[in-house]
């Protein structure tokens, strides 16, 4: 990994003393998955050869001599199938609930690296755009706030991804979207699968498969404005052993470049490099076995080096050139390296039972050296957080601030003006979760029952560090240098066990789905003073628990064979995180609506209204503010409601024009009001009056999607619409400095089969070259995206 601009001596210091090493726990429970699976398989061979067979209860990889051949993604979906709430499309509409299932055709049309402009084909869904390229995405769902997307549960391959989901909620790792297959969304009562935050809901995404064909594999490469530079390459297949087991293998890269469309006033880069690296080995028995069973081991390693930083621009500077990139931001860099190790093992027990289990453990360092604020007097201490003023307030009335302004922007200073923050940080999560599959009949009803338990445990360790710059000809000479750990020393840990019991019962029309969650949480924070590296003495350490029941229930009611009513309701639910003094976010959720599906024509509308009781806001640097990382604020009670839209099928079908003529549209309305008035030191709400309506939420979001498709060419159109949105909680007309601004984006794709296995490939994102902001977070106005060609070939074989 290259370190960059941070600290010459690398930013990543390793202390054995200061992060527990668990990597034993990840070993114990994979070291159980083989034993199990060695003695099962070694059952297989016997009673294979005395010509014994049992009848496979669920749908299962079909070995080549079985009279149904299933398909890569099918084999895929039955492996991950009890850790998902659906696996595919044709699921997703006929569940109990809001779920959307984004499949690979839909993300190839465009072959998108920024999952946010995915996400704009699920409606529901909030997105917070932050650097332009999708780096870090802010999510939310539902009004549930996207801050980090720290409200819903990221989930890859069905395991919790983000980096420590229960100790560090606002922590953000998002997988790169270049190498996902498909993903899913869910809503409402769906969403209590996943857990620990069940208020808007949970993204779940899903690896490439192991091909399920002979060894072959893909090669897409790109290039494009801004010196882009991409490369997805996959290979793999599975090898019939002839025995009772065959294997499968697949390797993944991917490679995402790019210089930056930002323009830095001292010079420089201001774009990114990504590396990111898949392995999957899997075992699966044949039609022979006894046990049907699946055990697949994956391995995934990335890293990302980008330039990029929290400081915007100040409207005026924003409307004269919104590229720019002022000269203290130079130093900027964020370094980040995630390691994910996942066993996962299936077994069909025969007599309608089935067992998945995974054990999982990930690993995230990273450290974002950038500027946190400036000081304006003769004599700056960075450890005195006083002499400092924050960028966004400084960016914010910048005529108010001008001595600070200039400096900002290139101006001469004192040692130590620009205090530049080392936020050095290490995650681990590991865990192991078990999910029994039962299906039966009960009278007249038909059950499927699942029944899972999990255990957790995360930790974030902080050992951060400020630096201190001033500047010289707009150039920044470092001045000063904190030692490790003296900006912020600490551990925060959690452990949980978490119980799911759902049943999904069929009977005659009706289809019920109750569900109820258990959660049990430990959470500790460790303080430690700055001035002990080697915490040999904490200064505070603060325990809590909470032990939750998160219930919920979904339904379908068959109208005819084609429209279906659906609805739900469920209990919200977010933990709150070590040391915090706010209570936990509660709501009750409630959904319902229609669903329409035909051919290829579909329709679905869904209302839903979340009922909060209190809502939470976690402040984290990218919030702005000035509040501390990591404090929590109670909001007290909130109603979001909306509704969600779905159409679309093919017109070129409906009219026979010997083409497809794909066309649909996703519709989302939101309303939202804080219940009470009180005042808070929390950037994004300030103080609050009853009616007020929560930041970073539109009232309207459209996306409409028009394509046309050959046998050997394909062209897609998609436009989005958000309607303008406020950056701070209020109500009434937004003031220009808390305005988003209403946009609307085109992106066009198109592909051309040269031959059976090759097709060019080209894309523009922001077709029209649209100039708009995204946001006031983390310091002042940022802009999206502008107009992106990238061109380039997709190869199988």
């Amino acid at each position: 990994m290259r370190l960059g601009r941070g600290p010459p001596l690398g930013i990543f210091p390793m202390h054995d003393h200061r992060m527990k090493r668990r990597n034993w726990r990840s070993s114990v429970s994979l070291l159980a998955l083989l034993t199990v699976w060695s003695g099962v398989c070694h059952a297989d061979e016997l009673a294979a050869d005395a010509g014994e067979s049992r009848n496979f209860s669920v749908p299962g990889p079909e070995a080549h001599d079985a009279e149904i051949a299933v398909s890569a993604e099918e084999a895929d979906v039955i492996l991950l199938d009890r850790l998902s709430v659906t696996s595919n499309a044709d699921q997703a509409r006929e569940t109990g609930g809001s779920v959307t299932f984004v499949d690979h055709a839909e993300i190839e049309k465009f072959s998108y690296s920024d999952v946010g402009r995915i996400l704009r084909q699920v409606p529901g869904v909030n997105i917070q755009e932050e650097d332009g390229f999708g780096l870090r995405p802010n999510i939310g769902i539902r009004g549930s706030g996207s801050d980090r997307s720290s409200k819903i549960a990221v989930m890859e391959d069905g395991i919790l991804v983000a980096p420590a989901p229960y100790a560090a909620p606002a922590a953000y790792y998002t997988p790169s979207f270049g190498r996902i297959h498909q993903v899913e969304v869910s809503k409402g009562p769906a969403a209590i699968k996943y857990g620990p935050n069940t208020v808007g809901g949970a993204v779940n995404y899903f690896s490439t498969p192991v091909p399920d064909d002979g060894p072959g594999g893909t090669a897409d490469l790109f290039m494009g404005d801004h010196g882009a530079r991409r490369a997805h390459l996959t290979g793999g297949g599975w090898v019939r052993t002839g025995g009772a087991v065959d294997a499968g293998v697949m390797l993944e890269t991917w490679q995402d470049r790019s210089t930056g469309f930002k323009e830095l006033d001292s010079g420089g880069d201001t774009g990114y490099r990504i590396s990111d690296y898949v392995g999957k080995l899997a075992l699966r028995t044949n039609a022979a076995a006894a046990f049907r069973q699946t055990l697949e081991l994956k391995i995934q390693y990335s890293d990302e080096v980008s330039d990029e930083t929290y400081l915007g621009l100040s409207l005026a500077d924003f409307a004269a050139n919104p590229y720019r990139r002022y000269s203290a931001s130079q130093r900027d860099e964020m370094n980040v390296e995630h390691q994910t190790y996942q066993a996962t093992h299936l077994i069909d027990l025969g007599g309608g039972l089935d067992l998945t289990t995974t054990a999982y453990h990930t690993r995230t360092k990273r450290a974002w050296y950038k500027l946190n604020d400036v000081c304006v007097l003769s004599t700056c201490n960075i450890a005195a957080n006083g002499n400092y003023s924050s960028l966004a307030k400084v960016l914010d009335d910048p005529a108010g601030n001008a001595a600070a302004y200039a400096i900002l922007t290139g101006g001469a200073s004192a040692d130590n003006a620009l205090r530049v923050r080392n936020n050095n940080r290490e995650y681990q999560a590991w865990g192991i979760q078990s999910v029994l599959g039962a299906g039966f009949m009960l009278g007249e009803t038909i059950h499927q029952l699942e029944l899972s338990a999990r255990y957790h445990e995360d930790e974030e360790d902080r050992f951060q560090n400020d630096d201190g710059y001033r500047m010289v000809n707009g150039t920044m000479v470092r001045t000063s240098t904190g030692s490790p750990g003296s900006q912020d020393n600490r551990i925060g840990e959690a452990n949980a066990w978490a119980f799911f019991l759902r049943d999904t019962i069929d009977w005659g029309p009706l289809t019920l789905v109750p569900g109820v969650r258990h959660e049990i949480i430990n959470l500790k924070q460790t303080r430690y003073a700055g001035s002990d590296p080697g915490r040999t003495a904490p200064v505070s350490v603060q325990n809590s628990r909470v032990d939750v029941w998160i219930p919920g229930m979904g339904f379908t009611y068959s109208l005819t064979e084609s429209w279906h009513l659906v609805g739900g309701v469920h209990r919200g639910f977010v933990s709150p995180a070590p040391g915090s003094s706010a209570d936990a976010e509660t709501s009750v959720n409630y959904e319902g609506g229609v669903r329409y599906g035909r051919g290829s024509a579909r329709f679905e509308a869904i209302a839903f209204f979340n009922d909060y009781t209190n809502l939470v806001g976690t402040c984290t640097a990218s919030t702005g503010g000035g509040c501390n990382p990591g404090d929590q604020f109670d909001g007290g009670e909130v109603d979001v409601k909306g509704l969600e839209v779905t159409i679309g099928g093919d017109a070129g079908g409906l009219l026979g024009l010997g083409f497809s003529v794909p066309l649909s549209a996703v519709y989302t309305y939101t309303a939202t009001e804080f219940g009470t008035s009180f005042a808070s030191g929390y950037g994004p709400w300030g103080t609050v009056t009853r009616g007020d309506e929560l930041p970073y939420v539109p009232e309207h979001q459209l996306t409409l999607n028009a394509g046309l498709a050959g046998e050997a060419w394909r062209a897609n159109l998609t436009m989005n619409y958000a309607a303008e949105a406020r950056s701070v909680a209020g109500q009434g007309s937004i003031p220009a400095n808390r305005r988003i601004d209403a946009r609307t984006i085109l992106d066009l794709s198109a592909e051309y089969d040269v031959t059976a296995n090759a097709s060019l490939f080209a894309s523009v994102e922001n077709l029209t070259d649209k100039v708009y902001n995204v946001a006031f977070s983390p310091a002042g106005a940022r802009p999206g995206l502008p107009r992106t060609l990238l061109g380039g070939v997709k190869l199988r074989f």
